[in-house]
């Protein structure tokens, strides 16, 4: 085993050939969501290199249809249904008054906007986690969300459409719950680092209150087999069962979402490619040194840079930067070339989105 397998395995793992959207989503178990565009949202650029002919915005246009929930996993994101019903039931206290009533209400009109809410309600407001302050109703709304009462039908320009959820098979032992979402995270991230699975087990403290995972859980999944590692440079490795597979990816260049599965663990990232990459959209101007939202640039299985993409009248305007030399080879100019085709293909329908 060799740290190259490990990178062309993860590599061919998450960036398989273009297939469906609804075959997409089921096997990369989840997306992760993020609203910035710049040049489009996350989940679009996950989506892209990994669906048939991807538009940014076919996502949210063809949602309704696609069998998939919002949620929070280890971050927020669209996951197929059976991956969501392993989150729930997240909590069994009783409904509050409101509870109930806002649930009643959303339950008679079948589909509801938050601001129809209001008219019920009135906009009274209250701190949020955050330390602002949010629409009560809104945040009823997304508390019935959390706890599997509600889902989002859909989005009208951006303002999630709430309806009654489907009614969920009786629920799974806490522990099978636990033991088929540690195996979901890991086989997304895989081939992970011990300690970022653990790391990122503990959001679940969070996706699903009441399910703790011990360390002992994966220890039991690597004796069992359901799991396999290897340590590698100092590192130990998991990945679900199987043989990592280190065949040559495609000769191409990616831009790749700062949110990609491939991208995700900052702690594989440098280990794998030897630099730091950072996410500077909340980064002060003045300290940033990628930019606003810079992409890793992979190039066949090596991410030597990144690219700033951003939207213009005149087209899309590509700027990059290299931890090295740039390739000086027509074979990259062509790559690069076809990346940024694709790009402008994929913008296109972003408008109104």
């Amino acid at each position: 085993m060799t740290l190259e397998r490990l990178r062309r395995d993860a590599i061919r793992r998450s960036l398989f050939p273009p297939v469906s959207l609804r075959q997409a989503i089921d096997r990369l178990g989840f997306v992760q969501a993020d609203p910035i565009r710049s040049p489009a949202r996350a989940q679009d650029l996950i989506l892209r290199h990994r669906v048939r002919q991807y538009r940014a915005g076919d996502l949210e246009r063809h949602y309704p249809s696609l069998d998939i929930e919002e949620d929070f996993l280890y971050a927020y994101g669209f996951l197929p249904r059976r991956n969501w019903q392993l989150l729930h039931p997240r909590n069994t206290r009783a409904l509050t008054k409101l509870d109930r009533r806002v649930f009643d209400l959303v339950t008679a009109h079948n589909q509801i906007h938050p601001r129809e809410l209001e008219a019920h309600l009135g906009r009274e407001r209250e701190v949020n986690a955050w330390g602002g302050y949010s629409k009560r109703t809104t945040r009823t709304l997304e508390s019935l969300h959390f706890r599997g009462l509600l889902r989002i039908a859909r989005r009208d320009s951006g303002i999630r459409i709430y309806e009654p959820a489907p009614l969920r098979p009786d629920p799974l032992s806490s522990i099978e719950r636990l033991r088929r979402l540690i195996l979901l995270i890991a086989g997304i991230l895989a081939p992970v680092p011990e300690r970022s699975l653990r790391e990122t087990l503990r959001h679940l403290a969070h996706a699903v209150p009441g399910l703790v995972c011990k360390p002992t859980l994966i220890a039991s999944l690597l004796k069992s087999g359901d799991l396999e590692s290897a340590e590698i440079e100092g590192m130990e490795y998991i990945w679900p069962a199987g043989k990592i597979v280190a065949s040559e990816p495609p000769r191409v260049v990616r831009f790749l979402a700062p949110f990609d599965p491939l991208v995700w663990d900052r702690r594989r990232f440098e280990h794998f490619w030897d630099w730091r990459y950072r996410f500077e959209a909340y980064t002060p101007p003045s300290k940033r040194k990628m930019g606003y939202y810079a992409m890793p640039l992979l190039w066949v299985d090596s991410v030597i840079g990144w690219a700033n993409v951003a939207r213009k009248e005149s087209g899309v305007d590509v700027e990059l930067g290299f931890i090295g030399n740039r390739p000086n080879t027509t074979e990259f100019d062509r790559a690069l070339e076809s990346e940024i085709a694709s790009m402008r293909v994929f913008l296109a329908a972003a408008e109104g989105t």
